[in-house]
């Protein structure tokens, strides 16, 4: 465990943000650039060959993937005999933001963002494994960037995973050791859920689900199907990845607008 002030070569450590089942998660401060970063370092206790394999390639993968609501990294190598990744300071992740109430306009941005984001990893052949609103992150303007491709894999004909990923937020099949684009789909229809409705969707992720009300509310049924859609217990009947699912989210979400403009000129002319 590291200590606020403690050096790690260029990096002076601030405050721990966060534990994973590998590693820790700190705010930095680079004194040589003279900026805020956020460093993962593996727990001492579980560095092993295996383990530093496993954070080259997560960063391997995230080089590959060059896009505006991706965390891009900015340093992945050994100090002082730690070996450390470091990626930009964002503001809060969405998990934060999302105790917060949004306008209907801001959740559907960043809606768009978190697809986009997805949608550019499966456009690389790789799927996430871990879509959760931790691992997204708020940057200033709402920018929204995705990151953690510690457990994702390079899509294959065949695969077969170890049911990595977070409880309460895959796939069944994932869960079964079967990731694929359309688990990956199934957690975005999650964190969608939860961001209109105001509630978590929970196994065995039944439709209607808890918060049904708040999104006949506030979506145009386009959009409540494309939720439905993505959580459908049957990975046959999902979007097969999230760039067909974000084609089909951008008309719907011009309808929600549209629907929402409608009805608040409806009402001033009551």
């Amino acid at each position: 465990m590291l200590k606020a002030r403690q050096k790690l070569g260029k990096y002076r450590i601030e405050r721990r943000l966060g534990s994973g089942g590998f590693a820790n998660v700190y705010a930095a401060m680079d004194t040589v650039e003279g900026i805020r970063v956020a460093l993962k370092v593996p727990h001492a206790s579980v560095i092993d060959e295996t383990v530093l394999q496993d954070f080259r390639h997560e960063v391997r993968l995230a080089a590959q993937l060059d896009h505006p609501n991706i965390l891009a990294l900015r340093f992945a190598g050994f100090y002082e005999n730690e070996f450390i990744i470091s990626f930009p300071m964002g503001d809060e992740t969405l998990s934060d933001r999302l105790s917060r109430r949004m306008s209907l306009s801001t959740s559907l941005d960043l809606s768009r963002q978190m697809l986009e984001a997805v949608a550019c990893a499966h456009r690389h052949k790789i799927i996430h494994c871990d879509i959760k609103p931790e691992n997204f992150i708020l940057f200033p303007e709402n920018r929204l960037k995705l990151t953690d491709f510690g457990i994702a894999r390079v899509a294959q004909k065949t695969m077969k995973g170890g049911g990595e990923g977070t409880v309460g937020y895959m796939a069944p099949e994932q869960a079964m050791g079967k990731p694929s684009y359309r688990a990956d789909v199934f957690s975005l229809g999650l964190v969608l859920c939860r961001i209109f409705s105001g509630q978590w969707s929970e196994y065995p992720f039944s439709w209607p689900t808890p918060g049904h009300g708040r999104l006949r509310l506030q979506l145009h049924s386009d959009m409540i199907d494309l939720i439905r859609r993505s959580m459908d217990l049957n990975p046959r009947k999902r979007f097969r990845d999230a760039d067909q699912m974000l084609a089909a989210f951008l008309p719907a979400m011009r309808r929600t607008v549209k629907r929402y403009q409608d009805r608040k000129k409806r009402r001033e002319e009551i």
